[in-house]
Order: structure tokens, then C-alpha cells, then sequence
């Protein structure tokens, strides 16, 4: 199947899904499309009233003004309903428009919820907003745009004709013999265009996506010197989108002149015809001026239409886009629990697991570790070992290949994610802040937390003396991901909001990695009463961090090379006592 036919199918599919979207909205397009029928018939009935007050202008003295002046008065009041109609028609089509686009974007924005973690992982986050947002608004532009034009056009045409047909047959005929060259022009240029904004809208979505990165490490490029590096990789990409738009908007623009030359020429077919008509009594002056009044309005949709055809195919190309994101893959479906959540015991068992980001390259490999309730299990290892790895598995952020992870003897594939997920409690070395108050953040995943406990955790958590000093204290709104604090604070109310949750099972990555010696001191104490009794995973690079943990893990190339306390590891003298040794060499 060749590319052209493969992009045609792809435009029709794109269609039929805009359409399953605009029909729950039906007494809307049902509204619209009435008030469409109803004010252009009005409109094309205002011609008819012309051309016969003209007809009444016989000659000096032969005028007939009574009948001009009740002629008058039923076009005010024609051009009266007619605006009327169509300012509730724009209101009906831009509901319908937007009704639809919030849909289609709230379906994007709900699948991101359901999708793996790696499909978001491997694309970029601003080309993902760039779908959700950029994208969206323009396919809403484009659907309101269309549907006004789409439903006027197609009545005022099959009106038109009707009328035409009724005043001179032999005319009309002229007129539809040299519709169908419109209709070719307007398509010829429509497929070529359609491409072309496609092509645009990805090259928009990597444009957002690279300012959404430089816009997050703006400090790093800055500190690296590499400003003219990212303005250089940033011109090239505008560049790209500039020649992709500028073609794109050319080609579509060639539609409105090439269809208003082929809609002259009707205009100058019926003129000069219906010269000769007049000249022969077959037709009178007045019928004449109605005749060339239907023709501009028999061609008016054509170049209404293609007017807005460089904003229809690109909402085209954008609404391509944002189901692209709606049909990306989601997560194994999975039966919701009816049992009530019971407090989980925390015995943690890994079973031959299995699991490679890439299928050519594997990371764990028959990885068995059995942890039992309340012990605190420390991981440690070189970078890319898996430690992360294991902490992405054990939340089912990603799926093992092979092998099981039971929590309770249960296999956690067979527990909704959700209720999973509540027996867990994650801090992790990237700090993340919703928008909202520094209390709704600590208590987002416990809401009802009492006033003397969310103080309690506050105090052990060492939030409270810097909240202290802020002028609404824990009302105090959390704008762009906490940029407003430092590392170490967002990473205290990270910690609050996990001990607030009371977990039976903690998950620390690096999550005392921003805060200062003395301050950790303190966050481990309290780590040490929040632990106690529950299991615990703690992945550190320092390693003096974790000598008090119960069974410590060295990991090596997704594998377990060494198992046992501090104390027996450092007698080893094997891969745990290099690691840890030479944290303190010169």
C-alpha cells in the first residue's frame, strides 16, 4: 500500500474517531444543523424578495412603492432572524467544538493514569504535554472552524441549487456542470496539505518537549556554559518547524484562489448567459440579479470552506496526534479487590525474578532474596546495578519477565495495583510537590490525619522550624514543584508525607541524599521510630547510613553477590568492604 493511500486511511480513521467524540452531543449538531437550514433558506428566500422589487422599478412614473416598501420590510425583518439564528448557531458550534476537544483531552490526560511507566519514560514529558495541550487547543480551533462551515456550506449549496433549478433550469445546469472542478481543485490540495501539518505537529511536540527540558536545567546549562549550545539546537529545531508550517500553510493557502478562480467563472458563465436570456424574453432583469445573487452565494460555501481548510487539516493532524496518546498501551487489566484491606504482616519474598528494560539486554536474572516482617533491608551497590530496579518492581511500576514477588505469600500480580500500593510507602532521591499548601502535600496520601499527629510528624520529620518562619506557616502554597525551597526542605515534606501514610512497608532511595549531615541525623531517628516493626528497603551510596540494618545486599550486575550484617561483610573482605572502604580512601 503506498504512503498516500496509508496517510488517506490514516485522515478517515481520524474522522471516524472526531465523529464518535461530536455524537454524544447530539441535540447540539441536531440544534446547529437546524439553525443552519433555517438561515440560509432565509437568506437565499432574500434574493427572491430583491428581485422582485427590482421587477416593481418599471420605468418613470411606473414605480410601485407600496409594494417596494412591503418588499423592504420583509427583507429587515429576513436579515433580523437570520442574524439572530446564526449568533445561536456560533453559540451551539462553539459548545459543540469545545465539548468535544475537553473530551478527547480528558481521555488523553485519564490514559496517563493507566500506561506503563515505561511508555512514558521513553518519550519526552513536553511532547506529551504538548499533545494534551498544544495539540488539543488546536483541533478545537480547527473542529469549531469546520463545523460552522461544514453545515451552512452543505445546506446553503443543496438551497441554492434547488432555487436555481426553480428560477432557470437551462442556467442551474451551467452552474453544476462547473461545481465538480472546484471540488477537485479543493481535494487535490487538501491530501497534500494534511501531511504536511502532520509533519508540523510533530515537529511542534519536539520543539515543546526540548523547551520543557531546557526550562527544567536551565541552572545546569548556565553552569556548563552551554547557553549558545541549547539557542544553536534550538534554532535548528524552530528552523525545521518554520519550513514544515511555512510549506504547510502555502500549500492549504492555494486552496481559497484556486477555488474563488474556478467560482469567477461560474459567476461569468450565469452573467453572460443570463445576458442572453434577458436579451430574449426568456428571463426578466429582475430574475436576472436574483439568478446572479444565488450564484455568489452557490459559491461562497466552496470558498468559505476552503478558507478554513488550513485550520480543519490541522486539527486534523492534531487530533491524529492526541489519540495516538489515547491508544497508548495501558496497564494488564486487573480485578478489583472486594475484600477489606487488611494490615499486611510485611514478609517480602523475590522468587526467580526476572526482568530487562530491553529484551537484548538483561538486568536481573534469577534474583530469590526472602525478607521477613519488620527487617530492614539495606541495598547498596555501583550505579546501573538494579537496586533501583527492585524498588520500580516491588510497586509494579514495571512488571517482572519471569518469577514472582509475593507480599504475605501472596503474589503482588494478583493484588490491584491500588491496594498494593497502600501497603507501601516510597521516598525517593527526586523530590515531587503538587500544587496546592505545604498541609495539603504532607497529608496527600492520608487525608485524615489528626491536627495532633500531622504536628507529631511533622516535629519528628523536621519540617516544622522552617514552616515556623513562613509567614501562612503549613498554608503556605507549593508553586512549581517547591522551586520556592530548598533541596533538603522539599525532601523533608516528602518524608512527612510518607510518614503521615504509615506504611507497612518503606521504601527509602536515596532520601536523605539532599539533606545536610546534621539534619540526616536527625530524619534517621526518626526513620528508626517509623520503621520499627515494619519491613524496610533502604538504597544508599552511603554506606555509613545503613551499617545499622539487619541484613545488608550487595548488588552486582542485577545479582546478589554478597548477603549478610556489617559486621559479617566487612569480615569478608570481599565486594562490601571494597565499597565500603573506599568511601573513605584517598
Amino acid at each position: 500500500m503506498t504512503q498516500s493511500n496509508l496517510t488517506r486511511r490514516a485522515k478517515y480513521r481520524t474522522l471516524a474517531r472526531v465523529w464518535r467524540y461530536a455524537r454524544r452531543y447530539r441535540a447540539l449538531l441536531f440544534g446547529s444543523f437546524a439553525l443552519a437550514a433555517a438561515t440560509t433558506l432565509t437568506t437565499l428566500y432574500i434574493p427572491r424578495l430583491v428581485g422582485s422589487a427590482v421587477d416593481l422599478l418599471v420605468g418613470p412614473g411606473e414605480v410601485d412603492f407600496p409594494g417596494i416598501g412591503r418588499l423592504v420590510v420583509k427583507i429587515l425583518a429576513c436579515a433580523c432572524a437570520v442574524a439572530v439564528g446564526q449568533f445561536v448557531m456560533a453559540a451551539l458550534n462553539n459548545r459543540l467544538a469545545y465539548n468535544t476537544s475537553r473530551d478527547a483531552r480528558y481521555d488523553a490526560f485519564s490514559q496517563l493514569g493507566s500506561t506503563p511507566l515505561k511508555y512514558i519514560d521513553e518519550r519526552a514529558h513536553g511532547e506529551v504535554v504538548s499533545r494534551i495541550v498544544a495539540d488539543a487547543e488546536q483541533f478545537a480551533d480547527g473542529l469549531l472552524l469546520g463545523v460552522a462551515q461544514l453545515f451552512t456550506g452543505a445546506v446553503a449549496i443543496v438551497g441554492v441549487l434547488v432555487f436555481m433549478l426553480s428560477v432557470n433550469f437551462k442556467i442551474a445546469i451551467v452552474v453544476v456542470a462547473l461545481t465538480p472542478t472546484s471540488f477537485l481543485v479543493a481535494g487535490f490540495i487538501s491530501r497534500r496539505s494534511f501531511k504536511l501539518f502532520r509533519r508540523q505537529s510533530e515537529l511542534r511536540g519536539a520543539e515543546t518537549g526540548y523547551i520543557t527540558e531546557a526550562t527544567q536545567g536551565v541552572r545546569v546549562i548556565r553552569a556548563f556554559n552551554r547557553s549558545e549550545a541549547a539557542e544553536a539546537q534550538f534554532g535548528t529545531l524552530d528552523a525545521q518547524l518554520e519550513s514544515a508550517s511555512r510549506q504547510a500553510i502555502f500549500i492549504s493557502s492555494l486552496t481559497n484562489p484556486a477555488t474563488r478562480f474556478v467560482n469567477s467563472l461560474v459567476y461569468m458563465s450565469v452573467g453572460l448567459v443570463g445576458a442572453f436570456a434577458v436579451m430574449s424574453g426568456a428571463m426578466t432583469v429582475g430574475g436576472l440579479v436574483v439568478f446572479l445573487s444565488y450564484a455568489e452565494q452557490y459559491t461562497k460555501p466552496f470558498n468559505e470552506i476552503s478558507s478554513v481548510a488550513t485550520e480543519f487539516q490541522n486539527a486534523l493532524a492534531c487530533a491524529e496526534r492526541l489519540f495516538e496518546l489515547i491508544d497508548a498501551p495501558t496497564e494488564a487489566q486487573e480485578a478489583t479487590s472486594s475484600r477489606e484491606r487488611k494490615r499486611a504482616l510485611g514478609r517480602v519474598e523475590f522468587k526467580d525474578v526476572c526482568f530487562s528494560y530491553r529484551p537484548d539486554r538483561t538486568l536481573i536474572e534469577d534474583f530469590n532474596l526472602a525478607v521477613p516482617p519488620g527487617a530492614r533491608v539495606a541495598i547498596v551497590g555501583p550505579t546501573g546495578c538494579g537496586k533501583t530496579t527492585l524498588v520500580n518492581l516491588l510497586m509494579r511500576f514495571y512488571e517482572v519477565d519471569s518469577g514472582a514477588i509475593l507480599l504475605d505469600g501472596v503474589d503482588e500480580r494478583s493484588v490491584p495495583r491500588a491496594e498494593l500500593r497502600s501497603h507501601y510507602g516510597m521516598v525517593l532521591q527526586e523530590t515531587w510537590l503538587k500544587q496546592g499548601t505545604i498541609r495539603d502535600n504532607i497529608l496527600m496520601g492520608a487525608p485524615n490525619v489528626s491536627p495532633e499527629e500531622f504536628e507529631r510528624i511533622a516535629v519528628a520529620c523536621r519540617v516544622e522550624p522552617f514552616v515556623r518562619r513562613l509567614p501562612q506557616g503549613y498554608d503556605t502554597l507549593v508553586t512549581e514543584n517547591g522551586s520556592e525551597f530548598s533541596q533538603g526542605q522539599r525532601q523533608l515534606i516528602c518524608i512527612a508525607r510518607v510518614m503521615a501514610r504509615k506504611p507497612e512497608v518503606l521504601i527509602l532511595d536515596e532520601a536523605t541524599s539532599s539533606i545536610d549531615t546534621r539534619a540526616e541525623q536527625k530524619i534517621q531517628a526518626a526513620f528508626n521510630e517509623l520503621m520499627t516493626g515494619r519491613t524496610s528497603f533502604v538504597v544508599a551510596h552511603r554506606l555509613s547510613t545503613i551499617r545499622a540494618a539487619d541484613v545488608i545486599l550487595a548488588m552486582k550486575d542485577g545479582k546478589i553477590v554478597e548477603q549478610g550484617s556489617h559486621d559479617e561483610l566487612m569480615a569478608r573482605r570481599g565486594f562490601y568492604y571494597d565499597l565500603y572502604t573506599s568511601q573513605f580512601r584517598e
